[in-house]
């Protein structure tokens, strides 16, 4: 997929203050360290499209952007760790929570997880809940650069037997580094493969 355009619409507190939903969107969505921004501007060859900053937890609203005029990308509040108050980490959970339950385009989440870390609770609980509430998503491990190849395959291993554990099959999943541009473009063939078939089987999401 080569991609034209990409524009900011608006950020939203709410699902319900969220773009029409006339388009497919496909959500980003991890821990709040996890460089989920980074990844975004790389594979969209956007440098500031997705704001980055040193400070995790960054996002704090729905923000969403328009891809070729065709499809929405939507970049969530991260959970788990990030250095607001209890009360905040609590809302972007409601948001995030109330988001994907409700927003009836939403064609696919991305949940974004560190390839440097061992399995994390926090992680395999978001996964097991995407699972167990039929939230299409696919699993995307991050900052590959930042190790040895050997050890970012020991990793993904490794969380793909602590989550065969209750799964019979695991989702899609990606590996990619945004500093040296790695998997972008395996994410945007899935999305742009997922948009022709909405297109070749009339769904429409209005």
């Amino acid at each position: 997929m080569v991609i034209k355009t990409a524009e900011f619409v608006k950020s939203s507190s709410r699902w319900q203050d969220c773009p029409e939903p006339i388009f497919p969107e496909y959500a980003f969505i991890g821990r709040s360290n996890v460089g989920k921004s980074s990844l975004i501007n790389a594979m969209l060859n956007f440098k500031d499209l997705a704001k980055t900053s040193q400070t995790p937890g960054k996002t704090q609203l729905i923000n969403h952007f328009i891809i070729n005029e065709k499809w929405y990308l939507t970049d969530l509040p991260g959970y788990g760790y990030a250095r607001v108050s209890k009360s905040m980490r609590r809302d972007f959970e409601k948001i995030n929570t109330n988001y994907m339950l409700n927003r009836k385009n939403l064609a696919n989440l991305f949940v974004l997880i560190d390839s440097r870390h061992t399995p994390q609770l926090i992680d395999v609980e978001f996964i097991e809940w995407c699972g167990e509430n039929g939230i299409p998503f696919s699993i995307v491990f991050t900052k590959t650069d930042k190790l040895k190849p050997n050890t970012v395959i020991a990793n993904i291993e490794h969380y793909k037997t602590e989550l065969l554990k209750t799964w019979e099959d695991l989702p899609e999943i990606y590996v990619t580094s945004a500093e040296k541009k790695i998997g972008g473009d395996e994410i945007l063939k899935f999305i742009s493969k997922t948009n022709q078939f909405f297109v070749e089987n009339k769904i429409v999401f209005e």
